[in-house]
């Protein structure tokens, strides 16, 4: 599989109490903290104290009209644009690819093909054929414009199911511009990451050595800007949970080659190399199933996929709907599912094909519209959220669940699912179980499973 190597991204945040945009200065552009927003005066305001329990699965690299395309009252089109203006039509390609699309940050500007002087800005979405697919050097791509591709029906039934029974939100963006699984990954653990964009060269994060680094973008997209270690010490959510003494854990696959890939906090210098990292940090990612059974799921979760549970091309497998219907239906049928909010979102477009335009809110986002399912026995049924989330929506509700203080500009600016997506003042709506090809048992006894997709 050919992959591109685009250096971007030094985020600069400046947020104050009442900015809810990033500010950049181009005359003195230098890594910085964000400021730190004050805590809520009262935690859980938002759900009256009915949410104990936030999961937050993490799948990867889908659009949203990859993944939801026809879904009823939701934004999706049946066709594209190419950049010669010839209109596309939108073509079935299942999940099980052997191959991937360059969704680098470069091939982001590519498929944006928009117009000023900051590269991805007024994006028209209509350069998807500009990236390079990975199926063309062995000619075996199964449309003629492999970007432009939905997921059957057949195959995405679950996550329909899941939307049809709770929620899907239709405006959710990325926080950052660039298709980077590493980046948006820092993203869900702190707002932000420190000017980073695009991959690292060798482990994604702690300890790393003098040749391991990431690129960084100028406040005018200028790339590259610079590099830095992926090892760092931004504040995250794990901080503030760990102050305010609520239970957390991050779930993921330990790699042996690639140490650290889709484990955020391994890039966290003071977490790696602090007492959390073996307290909070735990592999496999199917512990999670067991902690529910057990009765030990944590105030905050993180769940991370394997590669053949993930959805992300190349790693030749349609587990992910399964894998993903396992993780909602051991809540639903478990003593949580009362208390417990699910957000499952993807972490970047990968590539694919989308009909809508991301805004521009400062020199390093938004990225593409991914797809987010809300559930909880409060999500609205059938519900269909037109309202704009980010990757900070996400963070923001668990900070007010908790009562913690905001992390960066992302969850600052963002707006909660609080109020649109859920209803807080009915009851708790009995679980209804979401079927699927693979059940529970399956996931619990899944061989481990430790290639990385991502190695841009």
């Amino acid at each position: 599989m050919r992959v591109y190597q685009h250096p971007a991204a030094l985020r600069l945040i400046a947020a104050g109490l009442t900015l809810l945009l990033a500010a950049c200065n181009a005359g003195s552009f230098t890594t910085a903290q964000p400021s730190v927003l004050p805590a809520m005066q009262q935690p859980d305001s938002v759900s009256g104290g009915k949410i104990k329990h936030v999961v937050i699965v993490v799948q990867e690299n889908r659009s949203f009209n990859n993944l939801f395309m026809g879904f009823p009252g939701a934004k999706s089109k049946k066709y594209g644009y190419d950049s010669y203006g010839h209109r596309i039509k939108i073509r079935p390609v299942v999940l099980e690819t052997s191959w991937d699309i360059d969704h680098s940050s470069g091939s982001m500007f590519a498929a944006c093909n928009g117009s000023g002087s900051i590269p991805g800005t007024n994006c028209k979405m209509n350069g998807f054929n500009l990236e390079y697919a990975g199926c063309r050097g062995s000619n075996s791509c199964p449309i003629k414009h492999p970007q432009y591709a939905y997921v059957p029906y057949s195959e995405t039934k679950p996550y329909f199911d899941i939307g049809k029974q709770y929620v899907l939100a239709d405006e959710m963006y990325a926080s950052n511009f660039d298709a980077s699984s590493f980046v948006s990954h820092q993203y869900i653990i702190s707002g932000q990451s420190l000017s980073a964009v695009d991959y690292p060269y060798g482990p994604w994060g702690c300890p790393g050595g003098s040749g391991d680094s990431v690129a960084e973008v100028g406040p005018q997209r200028q790339i590259p800007y610079g590099r830095e270690q992926p090892c760092w010490d931004p504040t995250t959510l794990g901080d503030e949970l760990d102050t305010a003494k609520v239970p957390w854990a991050y779930y993921a696959v330990s790699y042996s080659g690639f140490p650290g890939l889709w484990s955020a906090y391994q890039a966290i210098n003071h977490i790696y190399n602090g007492p959390d990292w073996n307290k909070d940090v735990i592999s496999q990612p199917s512990q999670f199933l067991t902690d529910v059974k057990n009765g030990k799921l944590r105030s905050v979760s993180w769940v991370t996929p394997t590669c053949g549970d993930s959805d992300h091309a190349g790693c030749g497998s349609n587990r992910g709907p399964s894998w993903v219907a396992s993780l909602v239906n051991a809540i639903g049928q478990s003593k949580y599912w009362n208390d417990t909010a699910m957000f499952i979102f993807w972490d970047d477009y990968g590539g694919w094909y989308d009909s809508e335009p991301p805004a521009y809110v400062d020199y390093d986002g938004l990225g593409f519209r991914i797809p987010m399912l809300v559930v909880s026995a409060y999500a609205k049924q059938g519900y269909v959220s037109h309202v704009h989330y980010e990757h900070g929506s996400i963070l923001k509700f668990v900070e007010d669940i908790f009562g913690l203080p905001r992390l960066a500009a992302s969850d600052a600016r963002a707006k909660s699912p609080a109020k649109d997506c859920f209803n807080f003042s009915q009851p708790p709506r009995k679980f209804k179980k979401i079927p699927s090809a693979l059940g529970i048992e399956y996931f619990l006894h899944e061989l481990p499973d430790h290639r990385p997709p991502d190695t841009q």
